[in-house]
């Protein structure tokens, strides 16, 4: 006889039941909290079923699961950590909808009871999958930070020296821009020097960046200085606040790239990166959330459910002979991958692929058709993720990467 062990993961604490794969409920639903005298009352109902015999079964929920996942492989126990989508399919096929948390530990059962010879381990390629998940709904989180804290700096630099932002033109020369604007926020600050004593500063903290425009940026300050007429005075107040917002840009610049630097470290060991990173459009920054965010491709059907996954598949509409033709994505997929993969494809556009360019060609066909520009991308994101799909596939098929 083989058993499911149900778990419905909650912030701090689960509920359990465990059903048989003939269908007796061996314990009806309770609660622990995530202890290890919380999961030893698990244990005790289990203690005399051998322990291939059980597989627990749990959906995803991101960092709440983690330590139950972590005890119950620490104990040597088969456990599978399946799509909530996939269990809420099985239930809306299958089971009354009833919405308590009892009710969703004994589905859970239910459906691994019912596909327990199908359900496939949670493995240390999980455990990657997983901590780049997190990595990247961190570096999301911190980029959104990074935006609100740009949106500030712009502000500053309107009433402060305006028309400054034209001169650091481009994300290449950002961080230069911040460190200049940090020692001269103001243009009084910029014409208390000589010409050619404030050149001379600002080459120092070019080469510093590693940037080599220091002149030319220096030159156009100089000239800006006298022209433009600022709105706040330079004053300590200013001062603060300028540095205060530099000071956060310039941290959450180095935060970014640690996590990013962090994930490639992690991704470097999955079979896929080398694939992943020489497909056209994913640069460094996006080739290991990319892969944090599909995770194991092995776990879709196909390249339709990986699309459908990320959202952005468009549900048929069809009524007696009328079939609809301007459709709209259906967006209930996972947003962070609809919003790397878009990247991917602003990055494809912007700088065109000499080879391999069936995405870019695509996206250049549909523009071409009269499609808008966040649709033309959108149509190539579709067929990006179809050839994703195809050379992971193929990586996978190597006996050495299963």
């Amino acid at each position: 006889m083989f058993y499911s062990v149900g778990i419905d993961v909650s912030m701090g604490k689960s509920t359990i039941a465990i059903i048989s794969t003939d269908g007796e409920i061996i314990s009806e639903p309770f609660e622990i909290e995530h202890t290890k005298s919380g999961f030893n009352l698990v244990l005790e109902k289990i203690k005399d079923i051998p322990k291939d015999n059980v597989k627990f079964v749990m959906e995803s929920t991101g960092n709440y699961c983690k330590s139950l996942l972590k005890i119950i492989i620490d104990n040597g126990y088969f456990v599978t950590v399946e799509n909530p989508l996939t269990i809420k399919k099985y239930c809306d096929i299958n089971i009354r909808k009833v919405k308590t948390d009892k009710k969703d530990a004994l589905k859970i059962a239910c459906y691994g009871s019912e596909r327990w010879h199908k359900l496939i381990r949670y493995t240390t390629s999980d455990e990657i999958y997983s901590e780049l998940r997190f990595l990247s709904r961190q570096y999301d989180e911190q980029m959104s930070l990074k935006v609100m804290k740009k949106i500030h700096l712009s502000g500053l630099i309107e009433v402060t020296f305006p028309g400054l932002k034209k001169i650091f033109n481009g994300d290449s020369v950002y961080m230069l821009m911040l460190d200049v604007y940090k020692k001269y926020y103001h243009p009084s600050l910029v014409l208390s020097k000589s010409k050619s004593s404030f050149i001379r500063d600002v080459e120092k903290i070019s080469k510093k960046t590693g940037h080599r425009i220091g002149t030319r940026v220096a030159e156009e300050m100089y000239f800006l200085a006298n022209e433009c007429i600022p709105s706040s005075p330079c004053n300590e107040s200013t001062q603060l606040a300028v540095s205060n917002c530099v000071l956060l840009l310039q941290n959450l610049e180095e935060i970014t790239n640690n996590i990013i630097a962090k994930m490639d470290e992690l991704a470097r060991q999955l079979p896929e990166f080398e694939t992943v990173s020489n497909m056209s459009g994913v640069g460094n920054k996006i080739r290991a959330r990319l892969i944090a965010e599909i995770g194991d491709v092995r776990r879709f059907k196909n390249s339709n459910c990986l699309i459908a996954y990320a959202g952005i598949d468009v549900p048929p509409f069809q009524s007696g002979q009328f079939v609809a033709t301007n459709r709209r994505i259906t967006k209930r997929g996972n947003k962070h991958l609809r919003k790397v993969g878009y990247e991917a494809m602003k990055s494809l556009k912007t700088v065109k692929p000499t080879k391999d360019n069936a995405v870019y060609l695509f996206i250049i066909k549909k523009e071409a058709e009269g499609k808008g520009s966040i649709t033309a991308k959108i149509a190539g994101l579709n067929k990006f993720f179809r050839i994703y799909y195809a050379r992971v596939m193929e990586v996978y098929k190597n006996p050495e990467n299963t």
